[in-house]
């Protein structure tokens, strides 16, 4: 038996913030809120909830295009401009964690390190970035095409190092206040970082200390080989879409392989997949609740999403007919989301209409229907037999998924030993059990 079986530690859980609900289309539900899409009272009031079931943080994913828009699509989008929420959001909460994504592929790294470095200092430690790369969007910054994954990675790993050395460039005992002598740094304690790569210069330092984890908590959310290599190198959280338990595990153990090939313990990485629990007091009910928001689903619409998820000419499928398997890539390149669709549709043998349903429930991710025991064992399964460290949660709809969330499925977890009823420190990375990364003037 392994030691995570023998003496169990409490979950990760953190929740993927979309005000209009994960579920596609559940915000035209009564009582959705959805007029005040973008406003922080929404947000704030959900992350609030999020802080009083002890969760670890709440995390804003962004994109920087509307083209989701045009497709009818308004779940993942970029109304909430991370770390601009995330800043009256600190204001706002005492313990909770704030994670926000910015992407390589269109920030520069002294202004993505002041910005997560200021997020940090702002909410006494409670700051987190979602490092991604983009494959969409750059006509919005200068045009042309997306590079090739192999570039926007080895774009992505520089960026990070030079963020993380920028980071480092003071010394946690920098800041003198030396009232007497009138010196309030020592410059003795700062240093230039002389970066000259292949995509950025970068003399440094940062122009403010440095943050109070040291380093906010890096997280990645990548499952393609380039994601998974990067990952293995810098990320503190991995979140990654697995729909099935044994793909999980083969997963955990990959990541946790990877970590320790570039020399770092494998318990350092916390692997975090998302679900969707849509959770009722009554089985019956959670699937009146499920078959509701199927319910609430344009069809058209959705053919059209998924589409153009997948970039695939769907006009001729029936919704009650499987998209032909040699429309399909085996490109790895596709991604991890993509080879998902794919086995549900030729493996698995789902309709047009049962991809749709699926994909708006999920996009990728495993969800599941019932009550709130009935999620939290799942859970505590996967947990236990190393598939995972904890999960992303996925509010089905908004306010009320969320409410079921925080209210019925995070107490059945700490009824049964599973997750934390106090916040443990003042920091993410204590909260997280992430050890505060020393630097060379340690």
């Amino acid at each position: 038996m392994s030691q995570k079986n023998m003496q169990p530690d409490h979950m990760v859980l953190t929740t993927f913030m979309l005000p209009a609900g994960y579920h596609r289309d559940a915000w035209r539900r009564p009582g959705s809120r959805a007029e005040e899409l973008g406003n922080l009272d929404f947000v704030a009031d959900l992350t609030q909830m999020a802080e009083e079931a002890k969760l670890d943080a709440v995390f804003f994913g962004d994109i920087v295009h509307a083209n989701n828009l045009f497709r009818d699509d308004i779940m993942m989008n970029g109304f909430y401009e991370p770390i601009s929420v995330l800043s009256a959001l600190a204001a706002r909460t005492s313990n909770i964690g704030l994670i926000g994504t910015m992407s390589t592929s269109f920030a520069e790294p002294y202004n993505a390190a002041r910005q997560f470095a200021g997020l940090d200092h702002m909410s006494g430690g409670r700051a987190g970035w979602n490092i991604v790369t983009s494959k969409d969007g750059f006509s919005n910054f200068g045009g042309g095409e997306a590079p090739d994954p192999v570039q926007r990675y080895e774009r992505a790993t520089e960026f990070v190092d030079v963020v993380t050395r920028l980071w480092d460039s003071w010394a946690d005992d920098a800041v003198m206040a030396d009232r007497e002598n009138g010196r309030w740094v020592d410059s003795a304690r700062l240093r230039r970082i002389h970066h000259e790569g292949r995509y950025f210069t970068v003399e440094g330092p940062i122009n403010m200390p440095r943050p109070p984890q040291g380093r906010p908590v890096l997280v990645q959310a990548g499952s393609s080989g380039p994601g998974m290599d990067l990952g293995s190198f810098v990320a503190d959280v991995i979140y990654t879409a697995q729909p099935r338990k044994n793909l999980a595990q083969d997963f955990y153990a990959r990541m946790r392989s990877l970590a320790e090939s570039r020399g770092r313990k494998a318990d350092s990485v916390k692997i975090i997949p998302g679900i969707l629990p849509i959770i009722a007091d009554t089985v019956a009910e959670a699937q009146g609740l499920a078959d509701e928001l199927a319910g609430l689903l344009d069809l058209d619409a959705g053919r059209r999403q998924i589409g153009g998820d997948l970039k695939i000419r769907l006009d001729d499928i029936g919704f009650d007919e499987q998209i032909p398997a040699e429309r399909f890539s085996d490109d790895p390149a596709m991604g991890s989301r993509y080879q998902i669709f794919r086995r549900k549709s030729v493996e698995e043998g789902m309709t047009l209409r049962e991809l749709i349903v699926d994909r708006a429930r999920s996009t990728g991710h495993m969800w599941m229907v019932g009550t709130a025991d009935q999620v939290a064992e799942v859970m505590i399964d996967w947990f236990t037999s190393e598939a995972c460290d904890g999960f992303n949660l996925n509010s089905p709809f908004n306010p009320g998924g969320f409410e079921a969330i925080c209210r019925k499925l995070v107490p059945a977890l700490q009824e049964r030993g599973y997750f934390r009823s106090e916040y443990e420190g003042s920091t993410l990375r204590e909260n997280l059990k992430l050890d505060r990364p020393s630097t060379e003037w340690s």
